[in-house]
């Protein structure tokens, strides 16, 4: 089976081809000390592929790429998807933290009454 090309915009405009290597080096030192294995890094790079290649786009940039490992990030592991954001979306204050915080609690509480019901 034969795949498009998916390339990289980057922020100094280079472009270069995807790479699930880049995504899980990205993502591997917000999960450093933490339940994460290789294993779930190369599903979580797949994941992201993906999801960048459903959008139709023959070349994203690299914000496209950080937002689409978000989501799967926060599934694997709450403390590794803090860490990320924090970086990725420049968190520079604890009301950031506190932020984000207070909304993983509230998805919590919607998932735990969701599944009450």
């Amino acid at each position: 089976m034969e795949t498009a090309s998916l390339n990289v915009i980057k922020r100094s405009g280079v472009i270069e081809p995807f790479s699930r290597e880049k995504v899980m080096t990205g993502v591997r030192k917000a999960c450093q000390g933490r339940p994460v294995t290789e294993g779930d890094l190369a599903v979580l790079a797949q994941t992201v592929e993906e999801a960048v290649r459903q959008t139709g786009a023959a070349q994203v940039d690299t914000n496209e790429i950080g937002l689409a490992i978000l989501g799967p990030l926060r599934a694997l592991d709450e403390v590794a998807y803090l860490r990320f954001a924090s970086v990725y979306q420049a968190f520079d204050s604890l009301e950031d933290f506190e932020s984000a915080i207070e909304q993983l609690r509230a998805d919590h509480v919607a998932a735990s009454t969701s599944t009450e019901s």
